[in-house]
Order: structure tokens, then C-alpha cells, then sequence
């Protein structure tokens, strides 16, 4: 089969297309997919720049927001069979420690992402536990489904289960353009908050406000913390949704409100970042981290793409021949939501 791969190359990690990769065989408890969608992340990146805590073992296939139709199944599956399209959710816990039982699947001893600490989705088949499959929405086509397999539900997991944000509360979403951000916003105006949200280009900053932000900033002007406290009269907001790092974490932490709540799930712009103690105390702020998302953040994501709540925002669509170029359009920015990958596409039928 045809599969994007990273290998090992004079010390260096390079991202190669091979097109005699062995066709994965699923073992008990696996199904093998034809996959017809996978997601472009950013936790791709980070693998292939080695920046993951663990080593990933080479070759190595990224690919962590995966859909597609089952060709095959392994032992001791019954649930499905081949012909079904289905849905990859990519956080994998074993269901029985103590975090799983209570429900915080993000949270298992023995968690393993998919596409990380697995082969994932940049190749024309796949093996996925059959444990972490649902059936594709009706409403969703295979891309829109896996291009919200990993920001929705992680985007909801940081606002709704760590953040707590309430109706009628001052939101910011910092990077709205990312596909996180995106997702973000949405899920904060179905909450019935008031949603102020950064981008650093004017094209992102409109795009922001058709999909529902009530005012917009753009981060890459100095005094853009002073702008949201203004559009708060001068208080700040209550929530702040981050994931950058090391490039807004000051000015996020002031644009919050006294008593307000950062919630963070990355740092692709630096993971070491400072802060003024004394700002946190005497304004009693919280900081609160958030990984992934547990199973039933997932279900509750899916549940509402399928009923046209949470709508998916995809930019452009790449063969597997393509995927460098996709790679280093996210890493300059050059994305609103996100960008996706089809295997099935030829080279020329690319859509960028």
C-alpha cells in the first residue's frame, strides 16, 4: 500500500511516501479500514520534529483524526463488519483503571494516542481498535467527520468539563483560526457566552465573526490584551481558551478578569512560558490544564455534528503526495480550521 512515513535518515527524520508499505493485518480485538479521510495536526508535527516526551519507533506513520470504511475485522470482533464507515476516536485507554472507571479516559495509566504512540492515518489502510470506533454521522461526509475528531471533542473538554464556561460569560478564544479554534468558538456560543476571539490576519479575523464571534482582535498588535479589556469594559474576560504558548500566554493572562479561568491544552509556540505570581493571587485566578478528551467528550461532539450543531471548517483537502506542503502551510499559519488528507486522491486532483 501506499503510505507517508517517517524514517530515519543520517540522524535526521524524514517524511517519505513509500509506495511497498506492508498493508497492516488486525489483530484480536482490531479492525482494518480503508481510510478515506485523516486530519492534518499539529501533534504530527511535534513527532516528526521529535518533541513528543516519548520516541516514536521508525518508520512511523502519523495520523491521528482518522474515518473511513472497515474492509476487515480481527479476532473476537462482532460488533461490526466490513462495508461500515466509521469514526476513529483517537484517545486509547484500557477501561480499566481507576481513571477510566470514573469516566476521565484522557486520564488512563495506560493512555496512548492514536497515530502517536500508533500507526495511524497517512497511508491507504489502517488498523484501529474496534473498541474505539463509531459509525460515521449520516449527516458527515468521512472528512468532515475526522476533521473534527480531535479539536471538537478536545475543544469541549477545555471549555465545558475544565473551564465550566457559563452562559452570559466573556469568552476569549485565542487563535480562532486554528482548528481548535474554530470548534472553540462554536462550542462557546452554543454555550450562550459572549465570544471575543484573536487571529493574527485580517482574512482570519472576518472569518471569526461569520462563524459567530461577537468581536474580534488581532494578536499580533502589541496592546491586544488592552483591546479585549476595553470590549469587557475594562474588566477582562471571564475564560480564556489557550493553546499557543509561549507567544500569548502574557497577554491572555492579561486579558483575564479577577477571578477568572485559563484553560490551556498546548504550547505549539513555546511550552516554557512566565508569569507574575503576585497577578495570580491577588486577582485569584485559575489555571487550569486539559489533554485530549475522554470518551464521552467524543460521543457528546459527534452527537452534535450529526445534529447540525457544531459545524466543520475545512480549508483544503491534499493527497498523501501533497502532505509536506499541507505540513508547512500549518506551521506558517496559512490555516483557518483544517486541512485534510484523502489517500484515495491523485496528485492533480489536490485541492489546496
Amino acid at each position: 500500500m501506499r503510505a507517508l512515513r517517517l524514517h530515519g535518515v543520517g540522524g535526521e527524520v524524514v517524511l517519505r511516501l513509500d509506495d511497498d508499505a506492508p498493508v497492516p493485518v488486525p489483530g484480536a480485538g482490531e479492525v482494518l479500514l480503508a481510510v478515506r479521510a485523516c486530519g492534518i495536526n499539529r501533534v504530527d508535527l511535534l513527532t516528526r520534529d521529535r518533541q513528543t516526551p516519548a520516541s516514536i519507533p521508525l518508520p512511523h506513520v502519523s495520523g491521528t483524526e482518522v474515518a473511513g470504511d472497515i474492509v476487515a475485522v480481527g479476532p473476537g470482533v462482532t460488533d461490526w463488519a466490513p462495508g461500515e464507515a466509521v469514526v476513529v476516536d483517537p484517545i486509547l485507554h484500557c477501561g480499566r483503571c481507576s481513571f477510566c472507571e470514573r469516566g476521565a479516559t484522557n486520564m488512563c495509566l495506560k493512555g496512548r494516542v492514536y497515530g502517536v504512540q500508533t500507526h495511524g492515518g497517512y497511508a491507504e489502510y489502517a488498523v484501529a481498535p474496534a473498541k474505539q470506533l463509531i459509525r460515521l454521522p449520516s449527516n458527515l461526509t468521512c472528512l468532515e467527520a475526522a476533521s473534527m475528531a480531535v479539536t471538537g471533542p478536545t475543544a469541549w473538554h477545555m471549555l465545558r468539563r475544565r473551564a465550566d464556561l457559563q452562559p452570559g460569560e466573556d469568552v476569549l478564544i485565542v487563535a480562532a483560526g486554528s482548528g481548535i479554534g474554530v470548534i472553540g468558538m462554536q462550542i462557546a456560543a452554543l454555550t450562550g457566552a459572549r465570544v471575543i476571539a484573536t487571529a493574527g490576519s485580517e482574512d482570519k479575523l472576518r472569518k471569526a465573526q461569520e462563524l459567530g464571534a461577537h468581536a474580534v482582535v488581532n494578536h499580533r498588535e502589541e496592546d491586544w490584551p488592552d483591546q479585549v479589556r476595553k470590549l469587557t469594559g475594562g474588566r477582562g474576560v471571564n475564560v480564556v481558551f489557550e493553546h499557543v504558548g509561549a507567544a500569548t500566554w502574557r497577554g491572555s493572562l492579561q486579558a483575564l478578569a479577577r477571578t477568572g479561568r485559563l484553560v490551556t491544552c498546548g504550547g505549539h509556540a513555546g511550552f516554557t512560558v512566565d508569569m507574575n505570581l503576585w497577578q495570580l493571587f491577588v486577582k485569584e485566578h485559575t489555571i487550569l490544564g486539559s489533554f485530549a478528551a475522554t470518551r464521552q467528550d467524543f460521543l457528546d461532539v459527534m452527537r452534535m455534528a450529526r445534529e447540525g450543531r457544531l459545524r466543520p471548517a475545512i480549508q483544503g483537502v491534499f493527497p498523501l503526495e501533497r502532505v509536506g506542503d499541507a505540513q508547512a502551510m500549518l506551521e506558517d499559519r496559512q490555516v483557518f480550521g483544517k486541512l485534510m488528507i484523502d489517500p484515495t486522491l491523485a496528485p492533480a486532483r489536490g485541492a489546496a
